[in-house]
């Protein structure tokens, strides 16, 4: 993060802002948990599988224009090793922190592999071929929410920084960091639900 940038959080007239993103989105995760139940029934708790959606309930990620719920398969075909790819070439897409099927997007439709979100925009659950490989704010989100539904380990994002890093995040410390996008690291795809 660059000197004196904050992360700021808006919902309704609640905005927390702070140069720790870390700690905003802990707060907005409380902010939203403390929020009115939603009265549609049929949606399940946090970390509770979902019928029909492809995967457990990741909780309801506050996004960009509109709140999604973020939806995280399960099983050992949900989760692989691969390389971020494109190592060298910085593209103008794939740089959002909030929007992982953007930068997937983005990602799949170049002629340079990007191994990583290949697998995942690859990934089919009961019916579903909407996933994707998050980006840094979905991870962190995830890794407040649902930890205990990823290997201890760093997971790759969406979002990258240069021509030659990429973010992931560690989910068994919490760790925001960078590395180098030709080396592999874990791959774990989501999709949207919107209510």
């Amino acid at each position: 993060m660059r000197a004196n940038e904050l992360t700021t959080y808006t919902r309704g007239d609640l905005t927390i802002s702070s140069p720790d993103e870390g700690v905003v989105l802990k707060l907005a995760t409380l902010a939203i948990a403390a929020a009115p139940a939603i009265a549609a029934s049929g949606i399940p708790a946090v970390g509770e599988y979902w019928p029909g959606e492809g995967g457990i309930n990741g909780g309801l990620f506050p996004g960009g224009d509109k709140p999604y719920y973020l939806i995280v398969p399960t099983g050992s075909d949900a989760e692989a090793a691969h390389e971020w790819g494109g190592y060298g070439d910085e593209l103008n897409g794939a740089n959002s922190p909030w929007d992982g099927q953007a930068n997937t997007a983005d990602l799949v439709s170049v002629d340079t592999s990007h191994p990583a979100a290949q697998f995942c925009a690859a990934f089919e659950r009961e019916g579903h071929k909407d996933f994707y490989l998050m980006a840094r704010r979905e991870a962190t989100f995830l890794e407040i929410t649902v930890p205990d539904l990823f290997a201890k380990a760093y997971h790759w994002t969406s979002t990258q920084r240069s021509a030659y890093t990429a973010y992931l995040v560690d989910f068994e410390g919490g760790w925001l960091n960078l590395t180098g996008k030709n080396y592999e690291r874990l791959a774990r795809p989501v999709r949207r639900k919107f209510i």
